[in-house]
């Protein structure tokens, strides 16, 4: 698990999507890099049924690539995350 630096872009996800029934549930602080992979590659349903713990998050194929690409990089690194990639 990177650390997250005060100065990075970082943000609060729900690990139960509000829209699902997570409002006032667990939330994890995650890198705003991180969290925009996250919603760029599960919905909201995918998410509330079958990602709703980072365990889970983790074990996800395309978001364990993206770990571990992302684990090469500064703490405070960001950069863009390209349009929505998921099926709908």
């Amino acid at each position: 698990m990177r650390p997250i630096p005060p100065e990075a872009r970082q943000s609060l996800h729900h690990l139960v999507p509000k829209l699902k029934g997570g409002k006032g549930g667990p939330v994890v602080r995650l890198h705003q890099i991180c969290h925009n992979e996250i919603h760029a590659t599960l919905t909201e349903g995918e998410l509330a049924r079958s990602y709703a713990t980072v365990e889970a998050l983790r074990a996800h194929p395309r978001l364990a690539k993206f770990i571990a690409w992302v684990a090469q990089r500064p703490p405070g690194f960001h950069s863009k995350t390209p349009g929505a990639r998921r099926k709908r």
